[in-house]
């Protein structure tokens, strides 16, 4: 199919040809054109050169230059839209504006104006998003995609997703009507919802009162959500949340106020303080960047130190889980976003093998072999073939291997991998490219898993960019470890292959299309979808993969409000807990009677900390706190007292212990003595620990 009937196909009016031997109006770099799959396997046509203006109708039926100015709208045009008045904009897509419906499979497409490319390579534009369809047809000839397979999810009914819901927060009990409930997990609920911020809350408190109304027309008797939300009384806040900083730093200017990422306070409380005061702003659309103008988003610097997904406790990170899905439903409420989750079913799949296998059944037989193990072997291992093998290859990733020989090497590696007896030597690199996004898509359940299918999509329409990226950093805390862990192996390595694209040309954008559909695509998934919500899907996946990878470094951290929440949840469990036991007063009088005996005490008076490495040394280190002192210096200072030691600083880290959390990974430039402050009554253990 010619480059003029692929453009003809997608519903884009071109104007206004440059020549490359004419000077380009524009200064911008024009991203490189690259031939289709049929194109590569016949030299015989010509190679496309010059450059067009891209003509598309807007949202009022106006033609003009592809530019986008309000934030909601997506960031990418629809193709359908791009060529059709006003009255036809709501109407299905007709023949020939998509891969369903190509010349290739329809001959007779209409007659459009003859196509000219565009001058303009700011943005995601539809000849970029060409990759996308031709990686579409790609996955649908090679059997993927329209493959008629068991459910992977159902639609919930009504009330069944705000169940759903309350039970994954944890907070199931408080709708049960029943005077049978744990005593402990009453508790634990009070404890929780006395950690929550307004927004947060008011989250909970919809999701309650919708279940209350559904239930009530089914006559089951359920507790008024006035007793579970008492208001406050007047000399009491309904958060503890600093003076001044509930709603964000109202006095910043414009260039702090896109750059940097406030993370002591609530995303949702954020997104509401911009409601309430920039309601009739419009927030232009970055997506009109190329890949160095996204907006450079960097964490506001805290001296408690940062923390990454890994660095706390189990038990912590399940408070860390509630926290964040309470959260990112706040902030897509404040956003007027009414986000249902799929329930996932259980389907066929297979029980041995590297393609089809659940990701986590994979990693457990992977796990068996190396203890630890976060990322199956097999996507580690063609993810290091490709590597070795150079990134420089052009057209990395979008260009596919020969369908053929990519199905024999399937079926090759699944007898012949865990005996080591592949020959990788005799992979291709397009090959080994191929057989990735196979593996992709073809696990069980999509990656980004189907109970936040709809969340990723929906973030989109979140007003601002910030706010995207608040969206997408809790999105990646609520996946499961195995398809988190697996996702950042994922992004690391596109980003490499980025990083490349002097030679390989495959700028951000132009990988971001391509793999698009192997993330979102998951099997049967073209059967259940119109071409219209296909194209809403083009526009709005390419972005969010853009994303992950552009902002990988912020969105595996979690936020230190959350870490905040946390800590109170952990200070009022144990309150409870020693006003139970009916202890207090006793503590408090063996405190006073033994405090000029004990050490500790006495040490952290004079401004000192005592460090213990138990796993290296018997002997513990006492330091002086200063200003200066961070969490690398301590451990700096460990290594240089025994030089016996065979252990690299890279490979311990200083723990947080006790206290206010169960167990935390300092990040080097922790300031000490800002944490100690924090958290009084820690531990400070050096471990080593498995990156």
């Amino acid at each position: 199919m010619s480059r003029q009937q692929q453009e003809q196909s997608q519903g884009v009016v071109l104007t206004g040809y440059h020549s490359n031997a004419e000077p380009i109006p524009t200064g911008r770099p024009r991203a490189p054109s690259y031939p289709s799959v049929h194109d590569h396997q016949s030299s015989s046509l010509p190679s496309r050169t010059g450059c067009y203006n891209i003509q598309q109708s807007d949202r009022h039926g106006f033609t003009g230059a592809a530019k986008m100015q309000s934030a909601d709208r997506p960031l990418f045009t629809n193709p359908i839209s791009a060529t059709l008045p006003r009255a036809q904009l709501s109407s299905s897509p007709k023949s020939g504006s998509s891969p369903r419906h190509s010349p290739r499979h329809s001959p007779k497409s209409r007659s459009r104006p003859l196509p000219q490319r565009c001058i303009s390579q700011d943005s995601l534009d539809e000849l970029q998003m060409d990759d996308y369809w031709k990686e579409v047809e790609n996955i649908t000839s090679s059997g993927g995609g329209q493959v008629h397979e068991e459910e992977q999810h159902k639609v919930s009914e009504e009330g069944e997703h705000e169940e759903a819901w309350l039970k994954e927060a944890g907070l199931s009990q408080l709708v049960t009507g029943s005077l049978a409930v744990d005593q402990e997990q009453e508790e634990d609920s009070a404890v929780f919802l006395s950690t929550l911020t307004r927004t947060q809350a008011a989250a909970v408190e919809r999701r309650i009162k919708t279940l209350q109304t559904q239930r009530r027309r089914n006559r089951q008797h359920l507790p008024d959500v006035r007793d579970i939300f008492r208001p406050p009384e007047k000399d009491e806040k309904p958060n503890k949340i600093k003076p001044g900083s509930e709603n964000g730093r109202k006095d910043t200017s414009p260039a702090e106020t896109e750059t940097e990422l406030n993370v002591e306070v609530a995303f949702s409380e954020q997104a509401l303080s911009y409601r309430d005061h920039h309601l009739m702003l419009k927030v232009p659309s970055s997506s009109n960047s190329p890949d160095d103008k996204l907006p450079n988003f960097r964490l506001l610097r805290d001296k408690t130190g940062q923390t990454r997904v890994g660095d706390l406790s189990p038990l912590d990170m399940k408070k860390v889980r509630r926290l964040v899905l309470v959260e990112m439903t706040a902030l897509f409420d404040t956003a007027g976003i009414d986000v249902k989750a799929h329930k996932a079913v259980r389907v066929k799949a297979k029980e041995s093998g590297l393609f089809g296998v659940p990701l986590p059944m994979l990693l457990e037989y992977d796990q068996r072999r190396i203890p630890g193990t976060k990322v199956p072997f097999i996507l580690q291992k063609l993810i290091c073939h490709i590597e070795e093998e150079g990134l420089d290859t052009e057209g990395l990733l979008r260009i596919p291997g020969a369908a053929t020989r990519v199905k024999s090497l399937c079926q090759e590696l699944e007898s012949s991998f865990y005996d080591g007896m592949f020959p990788w030597q005799q992979l291709k690199q397009h090959d080994a490219a191929s057989l990735l996004k196979l593996f992709i898509r073809e696990l069980p359940h999509p990656l980004l898993t189907v109970e936040y299918l709809n969340a990723f999509i929906a973030v989109n329409k979140l007003p601002t960019k910030k706010q995207q990226l608040q969206a997408l950093n809790l999105l990646v805390l609520l996946l499961p470890e195995a398809s988190r862990d697996t996702l950042k192996a994922l992004v690391e390595f596109f980003q490499r292959v980025i990083d490349h694209q002097a030679k390989n040309k495959m700028t951000l954008n132009n990988v971001s299309v391509v793999m698009a559909p192997n993330l979102f695509m998951f099997k049967g998934f073209r059967s259940k979808v119109t071409e219209q919500q296909e194209f809403s899907m083009a526009t709005s996946t390419a972005n969010i993969v853009r994303l992950l990878i552009r902002y990988q470094n912020l969105l595996w951290t979690i936020p230190k409000f959350i870490v905040n929440q946390v800590r109170q949840h952990n200070m009022e469990s144990q309150r409870k807990q020693n006003k139970e036991r009916a202890v207090l007063k006793l503590l408090k009088k063996i405190t006073m009677d033994k405090s000029s005996d004990n050490p500790l005490l006495e040490e952290s008076s004079q401004g000192l900390i005592r460090v213990q490495a138990p796993q290296f040394s018997k002997i513990s280190m006492a330091l002086q706190l200063t200003e200066e002192l961070q969490a690398v210096d301590v451990l700096t200072r460990f290594l240089s007292q025994d030089s016996s030691l065979k252990v690299k600083k890279e490979d311990l880290c200083l723990y947080e212990i006790g206290g206010n959390i169960k167990e935390r990974c300092l990040d080097g430039e922790t300031f000490m003595k800002d944490l100690f402050q924090l958290n009084p009554a820690a531990e400070w253990v050096i471990k080593s620990v498995q990156r």
